[in-house]
């Protein structure tokens, strides 16, 4: 089609239709209402070829999308069955694990010890019930000798039962009234120690913000959920605990960021989000006026920062790109402190514009522009998947045999420098002997990877230099995850209750903290969050606690 031309609504086509059109049109005028069907069929099939040559995409890539595999491992590219263990894509500092490692199961494919049902030990929130024997005490006589004794072993027997329930469990406490018949005084009895006036405790709010930010269940969804348990929660009531309980948690966020600024490796990244009630001041007050006007994206951008053996992630949502929302938290960082590195992908509006940072490009972009072309180039991309993926086995065994930086950085000079160094010279070949046209897709990867090349093998020369940015996207999945599942936030103080929430819920799981307890603890105590914020972080807020329970020390 020569000209562009709007196309006409897509209509759904059933094949038998289209056939018995085509077979009237043999033999004369076919209606109006075919001649609409067929006018839709063209019309749907020249935006289709449009929307490949727009996005720069292949049938492959198309087919792949909608029908095929999400895994990205080399025998899964390649359609091979299980072979050679692949070890999966992730840095040191994303701390990310094999899928054999994720299974349970060790490179030979055995199953190993400790990877089979949980133990009574893992319940760690379940009720524990002792029940004594009802015939037997310590140092009876045995039944069955009736000559020794007996003695309570060092570990019970153990039963778990499960019970469906709520989520959120509601208890109705009817307190006896008395009133005296002669002067009319009415008598309340007491509410047991602990129940206070407010209908809903910190237990409450805390549980509704981590399903929401942390696994993504909309409001009215829990809802429907409670009211089929006989117990109402309604979604209004829902959106004013996790407000309240965002505005208790800004103390907390406020010093993350802090902390944030102050790392010795930061991670960012963006994905597509939307508010429906973004005003144009609010975006000509994050943007300027002058850029405001140019741009009309909404993002939610991740920064995860790691600094002093401690992780936190940051989620900012609004017109905002990720390298400037990088740009406000470095705006925080001690000026004593040299540049951080920074670790993302090829896109420039990464990269934050007034601080300077050690920039180091994601291994698994370039990568993932090689898996798309696999199936037109198989041998090209085994090599290059193969490549990388004995660079990956060098940082995995670093991590495994407890490197430091330095020792790191000298396995990768020694053993993937080699590798590194065939890669390039393999990719410059392709061009200089014509093996590769550089407009196929091929050629593209390949001009990707050279023009980022200083930046994606950083690990070489820079020490805590990662390879690639999957902690931030594995950050932004709860983002992903809430989009998908509520579409939008409807304002931008939605959205900023969202980013408290899920900053506090990620921070917690990246290091290794449960995030209910977390939460709850912050919110029993608001008046010491606010004093001293630093205090409350997932790392060292159980000390903080054991303080607080212990009380002031007694005077000399």
């Amino acid at each position: 089609m020569s000209g562009k031309k709007t196309p006409a609504p897509v209509m759904e086509l059933a094949l038998e239709e289209l056939e018995a059109i085509l077979e009237r049109a043999q033999v004369g005028a076919i209606s109006l209402e075919e001649y609409t069907q067929l006018k839709a069929l063209i019309y749907t099939f020249a935006l289709l070829q449009e929307e490949l040559q727009a996005k720069k995409t292949s049938i492959a890539r198309l087919r792949q999308m909608l029908f095929g595999s999400s895994s990205e491992r080399t025998r899964e590219v390649f359609g091979e069955g299980a072979g050679d263990p692949e070890t999966e894509a992730s840095s040191e500092q994303a701390g990310g694990k094999g899928s054999l490692e994720r299974k349970g199961r060790s490179e030979s494919g055995v199953r190993r010890q400790g990877h089979g049902r949980n133990g009574a030990a893992a319940y760690a929130g379940a009720r524990n019930v002792k029940i004594p024997h009802a015939l037997l005490e310590r140092a009876d006589a045995c039944p069955g000798c009736s000559k020794g004794k007996i003695y309570p072993l060092k570990e019970p027997a153990v039963r778990v039962r499960f019970r469906g329930m709520a989520p959120l469990q509601a208890t109705v406490y009817e307190c006896d009234r008395l009133r005296c018949n002669l002067c009319g005084e009415v008598y309340t009895a007491a509410t047991p120690a602990g129940v206070g006036e407010e209908k809903y405790d910190e237990t409450a709010a805390a549980a509704v913000g981590l399903m929401r930010y942390g696994i993504g269940v909309p409001h009215n969804q829990i809802e429907k959920l409670q009211g089929n348990f006989g117990i109402p929660l309604p979604s209004s009531t829902q959106w004013q605990l996790v407000e309240a309980a965002a505005h208790t948690y800004r103390p907390v966020h406020e010093a993350m960021q802090e902390r944030a600024a102050d790392g010795t490796v930061v991670f960012n990244d963006d994905t597509t989000m939307k508010v429906l009630g973004l005003t144009a001041e609010q975006r000509a007050a994050a943007l300027g006026e002058d850029t405001a006007e140019e741009r009309t994206g909404v993002f939610t951008s991740g920064i995860v920062s790691i600094g002093d053996g401690h992780r936190i992630a940051l989620f900012f949502t609004g017109a905002r790109h990720a390298g400037e929302n990088l740009t406000e938290i470095l705006k925080r960082r001690s000026q004593a402190l040299p540049a951080p590195i920074q670790m993302c992908d090829g896109l420039d509006h990464n990269l934050p514009k007034e601080f300077e940072t050690i920039v180091c490009r994601c291994v698994t972009h370039a990568r993932r522009k090689y898996v798309e072309v696999a199936a037109s180039f198989p041998e090209e991309v085994r090599f290059v998947l193969n490549t990388l993926k004995e660079v990956y086995k060098i940082d995995a065994r670093a991590r495994t045999q407890g490197l430091d930086p330095k020792q790191r950085l000298k396995l990768h000079q020694d053993e993937s420098g080699p590798l590194m160094q065939a890669l390039r010279e393999w990719m410059t070949a392709q061009f200089a002997e014509r093996k590769t046209e550089p407009n196929s897709g091929l050629g593209k990867a390949i001009r990707y990877m050279d023009h980022n090349w200083e930046a994606l093998s950083g690990f070489l020369r820079t020490e805590n230099a990662p390879l690639d940015n999957n902690i931030t996207e594995r950050a932004l999945k709860k983002a992903i995850r809430h989009r998908r599942n509520s579409l939008f936030y409807k304002t931008l103080n939605g959205a900023r209750v969202g980013d408290v929430h899920m900053a506090l819920i990620h921070t917690a799981e990246l290091n290794e903290v449960n995030a209910f307890d977390y939460m709850v603890a912050l919110l029993r105590h608001p008046q010491q969050i606010a004093e001293h914020p630093s205090e409350w972080m997932p790392w060292n807020y159980q000390t903080t606690l054991e303080s607080l329970s212990a009380g002031p020390d007694p005077p000399a």
